[in-house]
């Protein structure tokens, strides 16, 4: 079997697997969002943490939960990378400097998961447990809440009963953070990590807390390992669409990732609820045909680009490739061109960042793809949750532009789309490019960070754009080749991360909140018909064209460049 014929299979089979898993699980977390009944440890959580799972949230309510619940746990994890030399199970790895362990802070908390640091000899079994893979687990359950949401938003009559005389009254409410996160975690992520961990472990993947093991001997050196839980944060950094590595070859590690069928498995996990998240907004908005008009956008880009990266990467010309059967460099031999170029895609256009070949060794259009992947806003299909409320943004973004062209105002889903809908909207997608150029283009000013920067000309700038890109969209991949573990980059890229976490999620909510506050619109014969195959052409193109007006001259100045030049 050929490596192209044997990457077009992996393909369909995953395709396939994700067809599969679509109607079960999206209907089932409609079911988890829209239950009012409290499972008993939920109930304990909540007494905990002081929480009342049954109070109504505005969206300012809802926000302050949101911001409140992240900075809680980026100071605990702060503060446990600092302490980490005195506590047991360090490994004997010292405390982490202030300037990193903000950076990764900042990165597992936002969902980000950008890594400035070698994970097996930095981070002990304590912090890797009890800190990172923990932000694993409610930074994807954060994303899911604000998503359901603005889902909500969109989909409730928002009215309640009087006591008295049976009328209704607008409320503009959108659920309640704290059960939102909680059941994210309890009903979704930590089940369906279990299970992954179990099939991860099955195939080879290594689950303990051993030390550090001397294994033999490496280029006249000794040759060290430490075991740790890496199938359970494995699971969970795939499923919750995370990307930070135990160790730091990523899914490239054979410890993380022994075989092909893991690696397609684990590009399954980190595609399924994200996917499977649009089944879920149609049979909370009643109806389902709007959930695959979504769908139908997220999965004609993801399949067009996996086919644009596996024509890069198999095509390239010269006699090392053709005897290679593609362009291997930076790839795993036991995953090939066509597994990694899946790979590649899948984790650019979500949220993930894992890695299980190496991004800065890719033909130069094929890292282009890559970062254009992250640059499109990571929806299709997106992170968990986060993927999903940027394609909705972008929806409404492509309804506005239809009323334009037909003279009529612009409706979604039974709500108008007003002056302040289209304001919040156009705030949501200027965040994040304005985020990774203007930091960008200071690093490239200045003269420290560019020393960090191991390739000169357009290479060398494709890695500091990759590296804000990747920070500002929260999906912590590297191109590689760039130090990024400098008291400039570990302080500016996490800022770039919590900016470019929570400024898009206080446009969403409050869009949320807007359309919460709207009157049903009636659907006349002039309405667009959001469901049918026009208007999921017409959100594709919206997407692809607002991208490319944003970042064609910076990527114009670097991987296009590049690869017209090889």
């Amino acid at each position: 079997m050929g490596p192209v014929l044997a990457g077009v299979l992996q393909l369909l089979a995953l395709m396939a697997a994700l067809a599969l898993a679509y109607i079960p699980l999206g209907t089932y977390m409609a079911k988890v969002y829209s239950s009012d009944r409290h499972w008993r440890v939920e109930k304990w959580i909540y007494k905990g943490i002081g929480a009342n799972p049954d109070a109504e949230m505005r969206w300012p309510a809802y926000l302050r939960g949101v911001l409140a619940f992240s900075a809680v746990g980026v100071l605990f994890l702060y503060l446990l990378q600092r302490l980490q030399g005195v506590l047991p199970g360090s490994l004997g790895f010292r405390s982490i400097d202030p300037d990193q362990a903000f950076n990764t802070a900042a990165s597992f908390v936002t969902n980000t998961n950008w890594q400035s640091y070698y994970g097996e000899q930095a981070m002990g079994h304590v912090v890797q447990t009890a800190g990172l893979a923990v932000q694993n687990f409610v930074s994807a359950a954060v994303g899911i809440a604000v998503a359901v949401a603005l889902v909500r938003g969109f989909a409730l009559p928002h009215s309640r009963p009087r006591s008295s005389g049976g009328t209704s009254v607008r409320t503009g409410e959108l659920g309640n953070f704290w059960t939102d996160m909680v059941r994210g975690v309890t009903r979704i992520l930590l089940p369906g990590a279990v299970i992954a961990a179990i099939v991860l472990v099955a195939c080879g993947a290594i689950q303990n807390f051993s030390g550090i093991h001397e294994v033999g001997q490496f280029m006249g050196g000794h040759q060290q390992w430490n075991g740790g839980a890496v199938a359970s944060q494995e699971a969970v950094k795939e499923l919750g669409t995370n990307g930070g590595g135990y160790f730091n070859a990523n899914s490239a590690h054979p410890f993380e990732n022994p075989t092909p069928f893991t690696n397609l498995f684990e590009i399954f996990l980190l595609l399924v609820i994200p996917f499977a998240l649009t089944r879920t907004f149609g049979v909370m908005v009643g109806s389902v045909r709007q959930g695959y008009a979504i769908l139908a956008a997220m999965a004609a880009i993801w399949v067009g680009f996996v086919v644009l990266m596996m024509w890069t990467e198999f095509a390239h010309h010269g006699p090392a490739f053709e005897i290679a059967g593609g362009a291997m460099e930076g790839k795993e031999t036991r995953f090939g061109v066509g597994s990694s170029s899946i790979f590649a895609v899948s984790t650019t256009l979500t949220s993930t960042g894992a890695v299980d070949s190496f991004h800065s060794s890719f033909t130069g259009l094929g890292g282009g793809i890559t970062m254009l992947g992250m640059m499109l806003g990571e929806i299709a299909p997106g992170g968990t949750g986060s993927g999903l409320y940027g394609m909705l943004i972008m929806a409404v973004i492509a309804v506005f532009i239809a009323g334009l062209m037909v003279g009529r105002t612009p409706e979604y889903l039974g709500r108008k789309i007003g002056i302040r809908e289209i304001k919040l909207a156009a705030c949501y997608i200027l965040v994040t490019p304005a985020l990774a150029l203007v930091f960008t283009a200071f690093a490239m000013a200045l003269p420290t960070p560019a020393q960090s920067m191991t390739n000169s000309g357009a290479h060398g700038f494709s890695e500091i754009l990759y590296a804000y890109t990747s920070g500002a969209n929260n999906n912590g991949s590297a191109f590689a080749g760039l130090n990024a573990d400098t008291h400039w980059f570990n302080t500016t890229i996490g800022l770039v991360m919590i900016l470019g976490r929570f400024l898009p999620m206080v446009f969403v909510l409050a869009l949320a909140g807007s359309l919460a506050e709207q009157k049903p619109v009636p659907v006349t014969a002039g309405t667009l018909r959001t469901e049918k195959p026009l208007f999921t052409g017409l959100l594709v193109g919206a997407i692809l064209i607002i991208t490319g007006l944003t970042y064609f001259p910076a990527l114009a100045l670097g991987p296009l460049a590049e690869g017209l030049a090889s």
